[in-house]
């Protein structure tokens, strides 16, 4: 089973994040950014696949700073080959649209059965990437997925859906999935591993081209309004209990 992990890196949310000054995307020019949650299930899925049922793991990212750290990462994870798409500018945000288009093209002449992507990303949240992806190869995606395995040839996932609700879905590759949770928590890189990884070995790279995809258009960001900072009480039990009666009763205007 060959399996291809597009991943993306997403904004660390531990900085502090500054909007540039047309106020329409973050200022990039000191953004520290991480591999995006989903997608790091995504490759612990992929490898746990691999384990049982043998074949590769092939992980593909945009080029950015942290690009070559990330995927030196995975390769440590388990993957066996990573892939740096190139051609665009690190410093602008790339659309959905374009993603997808980049990634089917580097994977073009590639053999795969299985793509597995995060659910979504931390920065956008429209968890397109599969469906897009999966559109113009013109196979079949599912979404929000929480288990993956291989039975005979077929791949048998469960979905979820709200309510707690859940189903069964079995299919034949190739397909897209997204992938909401791997079904165990994505494995530590040892720091040690993914330094020799950098030293012995070169990452592969493939040039895209944008095709101008749509996408959506930010007119603008704004920074969260600051709100009254917290009022902390002290005192005994008995003050602290009255001062919150006094300002439940300010609240319902009593």
């Amino acid at each position: 089973m060959d399996i291809v992990v597009p991943i993306k890196l997403v904004p660390d949310l531990v900085e502090d994040l500054e909007i540039n000054d047309d106020g329409t995307d973050l200022d990039r020019d000191f953004l520290s950014t991480k591999i995006n949650e989903f997608c790091d299930h995504a490759i612990e899925e992929a490898v746990q696949l691999k384990e049982a049922h043998g074949g590769s793991v092939t992980v593909l990212a945009l080029e950015g700073e942290e690009t070559d750290k990330v995927l030196f990462t995975a390769l440590a994870k388990g993957a066996d080959r990573a892939v740096k798409v190139t051609g665009f500018d690190e410093d602008e945000a790339v659309s959905t649209h374009e993603v997808a288009a980049a990634m089917c093209a580097a994977i073009a002449d590639r053999p795969w059965d299985l793509i597995l992507t995060g659910v979504q990303a931390a920065d956008d949240r429209d968890g397109q990437l599969g469906a897009l992806m999966a559109a113009r190869l013109e196979v079949p995606c599912v979404s929000v997925v929480c288990d993956v395995s291989i039975e005979d040839g077929t791949v048998v996932l469960h979905k979820e859906y709200a309510g707690g609700l859940s189903a069964r879905f079995e299919a034949e590759p190739k397909l897209v999935l997204g992938i909401q949770a791997a079904r165990e928590t994505p494995r530590y890189a040892p720091v040690s591993r993914v330094r020799q990884l950098m030293k012995e070995s070169e990452l592969e790279e493939f040039e895209a081209e944008s095709d101008g995809g749509a996408g959506s258009s930010v007119r603008r960001m704004y920074a969260p309004e600051s709100g009254d900072k917290a009022e902390m009480l002290d005192g005994s039990a008995e003050d602290i209990a009255g001062r919150i009666a006094e300002l439940i009763n300010a609240k319902r205007g009593g």
